[in-house]
């Protein structure tokens, strides 16, 4: 099932989300339908406020095209440890579409999630997947990736949001 995207500025994207109390078939269904949204728009990462669920929850996949899909789902997710090393890349978002802009995040993290079996599970993200976990806990967290720069651009961009949402809604 493909759930619909909220896009900025939506309330429910700045909550701070609720811990997932267990992973059962909600919980899976939830998942799995994030997955296939997240494919279907097409992006790498995709956290459950961005579908209106407010629960600690994401989804990602940066397996590089010539690879086989690489799905995980990160229930609860927690940062462990982050590198001092740090890397600038453009980052954009499946909530701010069409807009891309350079942040600054730490190159590497370790992270401890729930799996989708319910096992509690530790990774070390670098590159791409470092990224995006990182990307995509702040969504947890209500942090936005324009959170990271400066007030006018962060402006701009809410701007052109709220021009694309209305288009969208007259349409």
């Amino acid at each position: 099932m493909i759930l619909p995207i909220l896009i900025h500025p939506d309330p429910r994207l700045k909550k701070l989300c609720s811990p997932v109390e267990a992973v059962d078939d909600d919980a899976r269904a939830l998942g799995n339908a994030m997955l296939a949204t997240m494919y279907d728009a097409p992006g790498v990462g995709l956290a459950a406020p961005q579908v209106g669920k407010l629960k600690r929850l994401f989804v990602m996949d940066c397996a590089d095209k010539e690879e086989d899909p690489a799905p995980m789902v990160l229930i609860n997710p927690t940062v462990l440890w982050s590198s001092e090393d740090e890397t600038t890349h453009e980052e954009g978002c499946l909530s701010i579409p069409g807009m891309y802009e350079d942040v600054t995040r730490p190159a590497e993290v370790k992270v401890a999630f729930w799996d989708m079996d319910g096992a509690e599970r530790e990774e070390h993200f670098t590159g791409l997947w470092s990224r995006c976990a990182q990307h995509e806990i702040d969504h947890l967290d209500g942090v936005l990736f324009i959170d990271y720069l400066s007030r006018m651009k962060k402006s701009m961009i809410t701007k052109k949001m709220q021009k694309l949402k209305k288009e969208r809604a007259s349409a």
